[in-house]
Formats: C-alpha cells, structure tokens, sequence
C-alpha cells in the first residue's frame, strides 16, 4: 500500500523539481484522482470505522473531496478540457486501490488507526503537490484559482486527522 502511494509522491516530486512539467489536462486529472483516492477511503471508514468520529470524519471527506471534485469536473467541462492520463494520477489510483484493499482486512482500533494514519500522510503529501508541483504549474487562471482556493480545506483536513490520530495514540 504504502509502496505505490510513495511512488507517486516521488513522481510529484520529480515533476515539482523539474523533471517533468504536467499540462492542464494532467493537472485536472492529478486532482479529480487524488480526490477520488480519497472520496473511496472516507466511504470504507463511513461503513467500517469502529467510532463516531472515524465514521464522522470519513463521511466528511466524503463531503469535502465530492464537492472539489464536482467543482473541477463542472470547470474542466467550462474549459473543454479533457483531463489525460498520467503517470502520477495512475500511481495514485493505483495506490487508493492498495489502501482499500488492506483497510477491507482491518477492522476495530487497527482500521480505525491505519485509515487516519494514512489520512495524514496523504494529505501532507497532496498539500505538497499542491504548494510544489500543482499550483505552480497550473497554466488556466481558473483551473489555479480553484486549486488555491480549495487548499485550506485540505490544510484543515490534515489538522483534523492528525487532531485523531493522537486520540488515538493515548
């Protein structure tokens, strides 16, 4: 799971060091992926979570990942532009598919403690794509508008998980 999932992060690096330049349409993608990625987790913990706040916490991201999701979906349409395949939005679908399938062997406190654990270490690995490679190589002004504005909601997100995961940790 956390092979793949640190495979794609290193691909965003690559391209956030200049390796590599991602396009709008590869950017689009990177962020409908990364949110679906995320959107499929919140579900599992919804349904599987062993206390409220883990079942709370997944619908929120849920919630959350949905509507940036419907957000960029809706301004993809508006621009004509078809997101593209890439190799970071296929390492990170590859690595969601890696956490369902070990969370799905989980359950109780170890679901509950690997679901947020990696929930903090996914989104402090978006918010340095964000900061590092999306934003700064988003060409579309709206395309960059809606990926500044909706990373608050990923920054509060990471504070929420981690606010859990020390719960979790007495």
């Amino acid at each position: 799971m956390k092979s793949i999932f640190f495979a794609a992060m290193i691909l965003i690096a690559g391209y956030a060091y200049g390796q590599d330049t991602p396009n709008d349409a590869q950017i689009a993608h990177i962020v409908l992926t990364a949110n679906q990625v995320d959107i499929d987790a919140g579900n599992l913990a919804e349904n599987k979570g062993s206390t409220s706040e883990i079942k709370a916490f997944g619908k929120q991201m849920v919630t959350d990942h949905g509507g940036v999701n419907a957000q960029a979906t809706e301004l993809v349409q508006k621009l004509h532009v078809k997101p593209e395949d890439n190799s970071i939005s296929v390492s990170l679908k590859r690595g969601g598919e890696d956490n369902l399938a070990t969370l799905q062997g989980l359950s109780g406190p170890a679901f509950d403690k690997a679901y947020v654990d990696h929930e903090v270490a996914y989104h402090e690995a978006v918010i340095d794509a964000l900061d590092k490679t999306l934003i700064p190589n988003a060409r579309n002004d709206e395309l960059k508008s809606l990926i500044v504005k909706v990373r608050p909601a990923f920054v509060a997100h990471l504070a929420h998980a981690k606010q859990i995961q020390a719960k979790l940790g007495q």
